[in-house]
């Protein structure tokens, strides 16, 4: 079971938290719960809101020693500094391997450890100078709904929080239960990073990731990626890192994962020609490159994935 532990501050917005709820920390009549939620705070006990009540938080940092995942729900005032011991908690989560995520305003508490210099990030587009110049190491993209690095994932306005949620649920446990979950929540799924606002001109390196999701059934190789923009695989890899957070070779390699992922959910194809489809070669290499990333193998995660989780009729649908 996946831990995720909020963590709350006076005074902690309600509509933020409750976007990590609604995701997380739900049942939901017939759909597996593969999440356990908690929140905590620095200082256990009442908790003020933006509501104008107080809830009760028993919890203090130490149930962030065995989180998989960490979500800031806003951080008001954005200059509320964090004090010593949750900088060292958040960052001792984000050693042991724990997955750091903030949504809207909660940006300002991760960017004050430290772990977003050099990278980007995102959030409410009002807050984006103000991010920008406190943390001029910061990359700051005002125009994503969400940033998600792997160890790191920042959302944009408080509903982007929402679509940041159902990505990592999709990451987690395949486009199938986000979608159920999401269809049970009266949301549309989302599979892919939006965008705000385009910039003008649009992006190379955004067409470029659009022309090889296209081409992942073909031999593609990071020197064919590079050629297609026109740059050096040097200069591709640096771009890649910039922008993503990772190298061409991973981000390949995660995209032929994820397609092999919607395959086994969607179609009945062996894995064998689901390899081939996704350029994997073997269903050797894909059972070998899938559990790595996956945990499982892709005949497990079929089976699991197919579990009914069929919602429709008691939600009217």
């Amino acid at each position: 079971m996946h831990r995720v532990v909020a963590l709350v501050r006076p005074v902690q917005s309600t509509f933020e938290l409750g976007c990590a709820v609604e995701v997380f920390g739900t049942p939901r009549a017939g759909i597996p719960q593969h999440y356990e939620f908690e929140v905590c705070t620095e200082t256990p006990g009442p908790v003020p809101t933006t509501a104008g009540y107080e809830m009760s938080v028993s919890r203090d940092l130490s149930a962030l020693r065995s989180a998989d995942t960490v979500i800031i729900p806003g951080w008001l005032p954005v200059e509320a500094p964090l004090s010593d011991r949750v900088r060292r908690a958040l960052r001792e989560a984000h050693a042991r391997g724990a997955r750091l995520v903030t949504i809207c305003s909660g940006v300002f508490a991760l960017a004050r450890t430290g772990l977003l210099d050099g990278r980007s990030a995102t959030t409410h587009p009002a807050r984006a100078a103000q991010l920008r110049r406190e943390f001029p190491r910061v990359r700051v993209e005002p125009d994503r709904v969400y940033v998600d690095h792997g160890d790191v994932a920042t959302s944009a306005g408080a509903g982007a929080g929402i679509d940041l949620c159902l990505h990592l649920v999709r990451k987690d446990h395949g486009a199938a239960y986000a979608a159920a979950l999401a269809r049970h929540m009266a949301m549309p799924p989302h599979d892919a990073p939006r965008h705000v606002a385009s910039p003008p001109g649009g992006d190379a390196l955004d067409d470029l990731l659009e022309w090889a999701c296209a081409r992942l059934g073909t031999p593609l190789t990071v020197d064919d990626l590079a050629a297609h923009l026109g740059v050096s695989p040097r200069t591709l890899a640096r771009r890649f890192a910039e922008r993503l957070g990772t190298s061409p070779g991973t981000w390949l390699l995660s995209r032929r994962v994820a397609a092999a992922r919607t395959l086994l959910e969607e179609t009945d194809l062996p894995v064998e020609a689901i390899a081939t489809r996704v350029g994997l070669g073997s269903a050797v290499n894909l059972r070998r490159r899938f559990r790595a990333q996956v945990g499982t193998t892709p005949g497990a995660y079929r089976r699991a994935v197919r579990t009914p989780t069929r919602v429709d009729h008691e939600v009217g649908g």
